[in-house]
């Protein structure tokens, strides 16, 4: 063995840190409850820290507004989503069938209470576009989604199955908006459909105007 090696680092967190992310972790999920139950401008920092069980100076060592915890509910479900379209754009099939399993991710889950409740602290909140840099960064999750929807739309360009002169960042725009929290809320509240027909005519429309020339449905 060399002995001039280095040694791998050890990567496991502390026990202390361990605890530190537990506990975290359980400050979100109530908060989360709290804020469904008492809309933002009603819910206070102390009766989170009173429901965890912790005294009101500890949260404020793991979030230091109510702005901060509503910026953190909405990067864990950001950070989930851009694990979606990782594991979609990934997939053995064909282009079109992986972005419409994104799609069909996206408005399945905007049925779900979390998400009702993150549109109605987006419109509500009232909290300022600076405090999402992390997630706005170029190597945050936001630039992860849209990097691997970019490679599945080049790949179907490439294989013939979307129109080569429509370019890829027309596209690009075009279907990040459909992704976009106001637009599948707009889209759910104007129309009574299901999360399913809904999927349907959204993928009608936007593969319709990208498909290539003879290119399968």
């Amino acid at each position: 063995m060399d002995s001039t090696a280095a040694a791998a680092p050890d990567a496991t967190p502390s026990l202390k840190e361990r605890q530190r992310q537990k506990r975290a972790a359980l400050i979100l999920e109530v908060a989360e409850q709290v804020l469904a139950e008492k809309g933002y401008h009603n819910t206070s920092m102390e009766e989170i820290a009173a429901r965890v069980g912790i005294a009101k100076g500890t949260i404020y060592l793991h979030y230091p507004s109510k702005e901060a915890l509503v910026v953190a509910l909405f990067a864990r479900e950001l950070s989930a989503f851009q694990q979606a379209v990782a594991a979609a754009a990934g997939q053995e099939a064909p282009p079109r069938a992986r972005l419409e399993a994104i799609l069909r991710h996206a408005y399945v889950g905007a049925q779900s209470d979390r998400q009702h409740l993150l549109w109605s602290l987006f419109v509500s909140a009232d909290i300022p576009r600076t405090a999402y840099e992390k997630q706005l960064a170029p190597d945050g999750p936001i630039a992860r989604i849209t990097a691997s929807i970019r490679a599945v739309l080049e790949e179907g360009k490439r294989a013939g199955e979307f129109d080569a002169s429509i370019p890829t960042d027309v596209m690009l725009s075009v279907f990040l908006d459909l992704l976009s929290v106001p637009q599948r809320m707009r889209l759910m509240q104007m129309q009574q459909l299901s999360a399913d027909d809904l999927v349907t005519y959204v993928s009608r429309s936007f593969f319709q105007g990208i498909s290539a020339a003879g290119a399968r449905p």
